[in-house]
């Protein structure tokens, strides 16, 4: 099934009942919907955007629904609020749409002002036909509505030089502790029985790195996800034990599925591997244990992610950061195994996804630009590593640190036999500035990260 996604902009003027000066207004709206827009029947759609009124705000919509019905019910009914002086304001209008006058009452929206459910302000917006109809009508999408269980069930078809990973990473908000879940199948390439193994760890803010292994044992192909060894990984489930670790957790998605490749890349599997989350941001309740230490988690914030192909990269550098506020940024850079790839800078693939939009775009553009020009760049090393780059407007940099005392060093080995070495850390820092070109570059948004990172970096 497929939602429906578009942007609008509507512009007007609102007077406070306070002041009674009339105040310019604007609103920056996203809507999407869980199903096809079809305008004989109501559809409802969550907004998101910004709100700025002249002099009294400029503030995120933090709690907007969009009803659209202009056949059933003959109206558009907008419902947003935000925030502004410390003050919490509603937002509430509605198009009445008539055959009679079908332009107007399309493009015209009388709102009116609420705090507290007392008016405090009225106004009217319109849609600005001239500028906002080709930016309004270019801005519908259609994307398949993501299910996160439909993306745990094995991939792997029994062709040998396979492997598969389901990895759950999250930092528990009371102690700060990084926890590290890693569910592995590897169809060895010489065609030996295929076999489940895998490893569990746990970052303390202090005290040693702590870890252990599960497996190898065969692999009996489950329905549903990952279960050998007394280890499951399910939609909304993980569970298990190996040496003095115990867990049981629970997995709450909190918004929809990142595709860190081409999303063609998960579905089709032409490249070398491909990795994606099905649940990009998702918060873990539960119990988890190694010897004397038992965390509670209460809405641990983390994330869900999965990998199917050949193997590991000759070289890579992995990141998942919580930027906070359902925010994430999700970097894999790698170096092909290839003999006459492997000079070849690291190719990069970079999502940051803020409120609803994920830039770049296109997970191709930060991997190979335009043409090859205009590819983003990474810088290998520990215990810090970098990866910057651009688009036309904007341009990151990413400071990736992995302090020695919170970094493990696992080996294990690939399906073609060759061992693999990762260094990961569930509790480093890092520093992410994103900034936009007005004329100049000016900085947009910084986030540090500290001890709260997901990283890791490895070779063959």
């Amino acid at each position: 099934m497929r939602g429906t996604v578009f942007t609008e902009t509507m512009l007007g003027t609102v007077r406070l009942d306070a002041d009674n000066r009339e105040r310019r207004i604007r609103l920056d709206l996203r809507a999407e919907t869980e199903e096809m827009l079809r305008p004989h029947r109501t559809t409802r759609a969550r907004l998101t955007g910004r709100v700025r009124i002249a002099g009294i705000a400029d503030a995120p919509c933090e709690d907007g629904e969009l009803e659209i019905s202009p056949l059933a019910r003959r109206r558009i009914r907008y419902r947003l609020t935000f925030t502004s002086g410390g003050r919490t304001l509603v937002l509430d209008g509605w198009k009445s749409v008539t055959a009679r006058r079908p332009v107007a009452s399309m493009t015209v929206l009388p709102v009116t002002l609420y705090e507290g459910g007392t008016r405090v302000g009225e106004g009217v917006l319109r849609f600005p036909l001239a500028t906002g109809l080709a930016p309004f009508l270019l801005s519908f999408r259609f994307p398949r509505r993501e299910d996160h269980a439909e993306h745990f069930a094995p991939r792997w078809d029994g062709t040998p030089g396979r492997t598969e990973v389901w990895y759950t990473t999250l930092t528990d908000p009371a102690t700060g502790t990084g926890v590290w879940l890693h569910h592995e199948v590897t169809a060895p390439a010489d065609g030996s029985e295929a076999f489940a193994h895998g490893w569990v760890a746990a970052f303390p803010r202090e005290g040693e790195v702590r870890h252990a292994r599960f497996g190898p044992v065969p692999w009996t192909r489950p329905a549903n996800g990952f279960d050998a060894d007394s280890v499951t990984a399910a939609p909304g489930q993980l569970a298990g034990s190996a040496d003095d670790f115990h867990w049981k957790i629970s997995e709450h998605p909190q918004g929809k599925s990142l595709f860190t490749f081409p999303r063609w890349s998960w579905r089709r599997p032409l490249l070398p591997a491909a990795q994606m989350l099905p649940a990009a941001h998702a918060t873990y309740d539960g119990v988890f244990s190694y010897g004397q230490d038992t965390l509670t988690l209460r809405a641990a914030p983390g994330a869900s992610a999965r990998i199917y192909g050949h193997g590991n990269a000759h070289r890579w550098t992995w990141l998942h950061a919580d930027l906070g506020g359902g925010d994430v940024l999700e970097i894999v850079a790698a170096v092909s195994t290839r003999p006459g790839l492997r000079r070849l800078p690291p190719l990069v693939f970079l999502r940051l996804r803020r409120g609803n939009r994920t830039w770049p775009r296109r997970a191709e553009r930060s991997a190979i630009g335009w043409l090859g020009l205009g590819r983003f760049r990474a810088a290998f090393g520990l215990p810090r590593w970098t990866v910057t780059g651009r688009t036309a407007l904007r341009r990151i940099r990413v400071e990736v640190e992995q302090p020695p005392g919170r970094t493990l060093t696992l080996e294990y080995s690939d399906p073609d036999g060759a061992r693999a070495v990762c260094r990961n850390s569930e509790s480093a820092d890092a520093r992410v500035v994103l900034e936009r070109w007005w004329g100049r570059w000016r900085p947009e948004e910084t986030w540090v990260l500290d001890g709260t990172a997901h990283a890791e970096a490895g070779e063959r």
